[in-house]
């Protein structure tokens, strides 16, 4: 059997607005390996050209389930140069980058459609391309770290007519780790939890990564113990206390590639779900069922996965008490 790419949705989870490839293919176990190994070429568009941006780009170049067809920054200064040229990277792929003071995202889009657009721009970025990706149907990926209430209600509004998913820290780590630390505090909603993030230097405001998973848990927002020291990409520490245990839930990006994964993995899981706004949380619950396409059958009968996973971890706290 073919090996199932993290990229790739599960089978029941992989597009649910059309029958899953099991219902599709009713004879040769081999056609539906070939379905499960070939995904459908993804033509991406990439908002933002900075040190993320461009560890993003080369992830994209390197995927052959996606073409990176263009990418769009605030300077001119690299109008019309080829992505690949400029990073030193052998591809086919148009990848052109443009400025977005001198071509519309209509007119963009219309020359240059893409499936998906991915954002690693900045806050204001969403205001550019926002309006003409909802109008055709373009999913929208932003791992903007944050957004202001305002816009927040853009994206709501954008996802009436698209996909959309919005993920402040896009790294698969992290939002395991926050569907981890749910859990445990429903396992044990009276024990001492505490937040600390670790980042450089400059970063001036407090990770938006950690107020997400402050939030998540029911903790204000000053409750999140900050550390800045040379040149730390991003470390998130949960610590659960326990009268007679500690349980640290750690993550520590080691690169801006990881950020490209997760963004990644966000568009081939979102792009063929219905219009709405989503979180990662919501694309990574599907591999919380084990048991295959059958355990995913039973947990959506027995009411969810994270009940069933909620359960588990009760009977191994017991276990450990």
């Amino acid at each position: 059997m073919a090996t199932q790419s993290l990229l790739e949705p599960p089978l029941e989870f992989r597009d649910d607005r059309r029958p899953t490839p099991s219902a599709q293919v009713q004879g040769s176990a081999t056609s539906t390996e070939a379905a499960v190994s070939a995904p459908r070429l993804l033509r991406v568009g990439l908002m933002g050209f900075g040190r993320t941006g461009r560890d993003v780009a080369k992830l994209l170049l390197a995927d052959p389930s996606m073409c990176l067809e263009w990418v769009v920054r605030k300077s001119d200064t690299l109008e019309h140069r080829s992505v690949p040229e400029f990073l030193g990277v052998r591809s086919n792929e148009p990848g052109v980058i443009h400025a977005a003071s001198l071509i519309s995202a209509g007119e963009l889009l219309s020359r240059f459609p893409v499936d998906v657009i991915i954002d690693f721009s900045s806050e204001s970025g969403l205001d550019y391309y926002g309006d003409a990706a909802a109008a055709r149907g373009i999913a929208i990926v932003t791992a903007i770290s944050r957004y202001t209430d305002a816009k927040q209600r853009q994206l709501e509004r954008l996802a009436r007519d698209t996909r959309v998913l919005w993920s402040p820290n896009i790294t698969l780590g992290i939002n395991f780790m926050l569907l981890a630390a749910q859990t445990l505090q429903r396992i044990a909603p009276g024990v001492d939890i505490q937040i600390v993030e670790e980042h450089f230097r400059e970063k001036p405001e407090v990770s938006g990564t950690a107020l997400r998973l402050a939030r998540a848990l029911d903790m204000p927002d000053d409750a999140v113990h900050v550390i800045r020291a040379g040149g730390i990409i991003g470390v998130h520490e949960v610590l659960f206390g326990f009268p007679a245990q500690t349980v640290r839930l750690r993550h520590e990006a080691i690169s801006r590639e990881a950020f490209g994964n997760g963004a990644m993995f966000a568009a081939r899981h979102v792009v063929d779900r219905h219009n709405g706004l989503y979180r990662m949380e919501d694309l990574l619950l599907p591999y919380f069922a084990d048991n295959g396409r059958a355990g995913v059958r039973h947990e959506q009968r027995r009411g969810g996965v994270r009940g069933r996973l909620a359960s588990r971890l009760r009977a191994v706290a017991r276990r450990l008490d």
